[in-house]
C-alpha cells in the first residue's frame, strides 16, 4: 500500500533556492560535528595511552586513590610480613618542580609483643598484605592538593605499609623454629623497600623527607640516619616523627607498663640489632628504643610533631588496661573533656614529662617541633595537617610550621600552652 502521508510531506512541492540553502548549511554543520568528534576521540585516546615522564596536563585531583604495589623483590631476601606474604607500598609520582623530590610516610599501627598477639596480628592488614586495601587515599602530608599540602603537594610520595609488628626492626634470627609460622623480618623489609624506591628514582633525589606516624614515627627515629646515608651527598634530607615520641613513664599505679611491653617486643623480634649500638652497649637495650634516647645521636635534621596529651599514650601508657580496676579513669582515658580537675592535674604531669623528655632536643639548632595541647594522636596524614579546622600554635598549622623548618624559612619550635587553652584543638573522644 502506498504511503500517501510520506508522499504528501516530501513531495507536495518542488524545492526552491531557499530550501537548498538551508539544507546545505545543515549538512555542513553535521559534517563539522563529525570531524570534531573524530579529532577529540583521537586526541583523548592518545592521551590515555601515551607514556610521558613529565606530564604537562593537570595532576590528578587530591581525592584520587593510590594503588597498592607488592614488593616482588622481597622474595629474594625473605623480606616477608608476619604471615609470610609480600610487603607493600603505595607510590604517587611527582610532577613539575617536585619531580626530583621524595616524601616517604611510614604507616603506624602499634606492635606485637607475644606469639599470641603476633598470631592475631597476622590476620589483619598490619601483619599481612592479603588484608591490605588495594588502594588508599592520600591526604594531609601526602595530599596532591596545594591548598591542603602547600609545600610537598607535587613531590614523589610513598606510603610504606606496616606489616611486621616491630617498627621495621625485627630480625629473622629471633624466629621460632618449632613450627610457629611467624616471620620477624622488619629490618629486611626496610632494606628491600629502600632498594626498590632507590631504583624508582629515590637515588637521584634532590630533596628527601622521611616521615611516619605512631609506630611508623618510631620507625622514622630508628631508620632516619640510614635513610640519609643511602641518598646523594648533595641532597637535602630530613626526617619527621608524628605521634612517635613515646615516653618511658610510670602508669597511675607506678608500673612502667610501656618499658615492660617494649622489652617483650625486643626479646621476641630481636629488635636490639636495629638500634644504635653505642646506646645498646651503655644501657639496657630496651631503653634505647625510646625516642628520648634515640634522638640524642640522630645526625639528620629532625622534626617532632606530638600532642602533649597524646591520646594513645594516655590510654596505653598512663592508664593502661588493668591499672584502673575501679573504673575511675574509664571515661577520662578516652576523652579529655570527661576528666575532672584531679585527673586533669595528672594529665598536666604527663605533659610536663613530655616537655622534659624533649628539653635536650629543644636546644638542637637543626631540630624543629610542634607540641600542641590537643588530646589526639597522629596529625600529619589527615586534615589536621593543613585545613581551616587544623590545630594551630601562634596561628600556624602543622604544615606551615614544618614547611618553615624544612625550607629554612624560619626557626620552628612551637610549644603550646597547657590544656584547655587552645580552642583550635579537635580533641579525640573514644567514649
Amino acid at each position: 500500500m502506498e504511503n500517501t502521508g510520506f508522499r504528501a510531506f516530501c513531495c507536495r512541492r518542488k524545492w526552491v533556492k531557499r530550501d537548498w540553502a538551508i539544507a546545505t548549511v545543515a549538512i555542513t554543520v553535521i559534517i563539522a560535528a563529525i570531524i570534531i568528534f573524530i579529532l577529540f576521540f583521537t586526541v583523548f585516546s592518545d592521551s590515555r595511552n601515551r607514556k610521558t615522564s613529565s606530564p604537562t596536563f593537570a595532576p590528578p585531583s587530591a581525592g584520587d586513590f593510590v594503588p597498592l604495589t607488592l614488593l616482588q623483590s622481597a622474595k629474594a631476601t625473605g623480606a616477608f610480613c608476619l604471615d609470610g606474604s609480600l610487603p607493600g607500598y603505595h607510590f604517587q609520582k611527582g610532577f613539575g618542580s617536585g619531580s626530583s623530590n621524595w616524601l616517604l610516610h611510614i604507616e603506624g599501627g602499634g606492635w606485637c609483643n607475644s606469639i599470641e598477639s603476633c598470631n592475631s596480628r597476622k590476620g589483619t592488614s598490619l601483619g599481612s598484605s592479603n588484608y591490605m586495601e588495594h588502594q588508599v587515599q592520600f591526604a594531609g602530608i601526602l595530599s596532591q592538593d596545594p591548598s591542603q599540602n602547600p609545600d610537598f603537594y607535587n613531590w614523589n610520595k610513598v606510603k610504606l605499609r606496616y606489616c611486621d609488628g616491630a617498627s621495621f626492626a625485627g630480625h629473622p634470627e629471633s624466629e621460632f623454629k618449632n613450627g610457629t609460622k611467624l616471620f620477624f623480618r622488619g629490618q629486611l623489609i626496610w632494606e628491600a623497600m629502600m632498594n626498590e624506591l632507590l631504583s624508582l628514582g629515590l637515588s637521584k633525589a634532590k630533596e628527601a623527607f622521611l616521615t611516619g606516624c605512631s609506630a611508623g614515627g618510631l620507625a622514622t627515629f630508628i631508620h632516619c640516619d640510614d635513610f640519609r646515608d643511602q641518598l646523594p651527598k648533595d641532597a637535602t634530607v630530613k626526617c619527621l616523627a608524628d605521634a612517635g615520641y613515646f615516653l618511658d613513664e610510670p602508669d597511675i599505679l607506678g608500673n612502667r607498663t610501656m618499658l615492660a611491653f617494649y622489652r617483650d617486643v625486643l626479646q621476641l623480634q630481636g629488635v636490639a640489632k636495629s638500634l644504635q649500638q653505642d646506646c645498646v652497649g651503655r644501657m639496657e637495650p630496651v631503653k634505647c628504643i625510646f625516642p628520648q634516647e634515640i634522638i640524642k645521636n640522630v645526625k639528620t635534621p629532625f622534626f617532632v610533631v606530638n600532642p602533649a596529651y597524646d591520646s594513645w599514650q594516655i590510654e596505653n601508657i598512663l592508664v593502661p588496661i588493668g591499672s584502673d580496676p575501679q573504673g575511675y579513669w574509664s571515661s577520662c582515658r578516652l576523652s579529655i573533656k570527661k576528666c575532672d580537675a584531679t585527673q586533669v592535674k595528672r594529665l598536666q604531669g604527663y605533659r610536663d614529662a613530655m616537655l622534659k623528655a624533649l628539653s635536650m632536643f629543644q636546644r638542637n639548632e637543626e631540630g624543629g617541633m610542634f607540641i600542641n595541647s590537643c588530646f589526639s594522636h597522629c596529625q600529619t596524614s589527615y586534615s589536621a595537617w593543613h585545613s581551616p579546622n587544623s590545630p594551630r600554635i601562634n596561628n600556624k598549622t602543622i604544615a606551615e610550621s614544618v614547611g618553615d623548618w624544612y625550607f629554612n624559612r624560619k626557626e620552628s619550635k612551637l610549644i603550646d600552652c597547657p590544656y584547655p587553652c587552645n580552642p583550635t584543638c579537635n580533641n579525640d573522644d573514644y567514649t
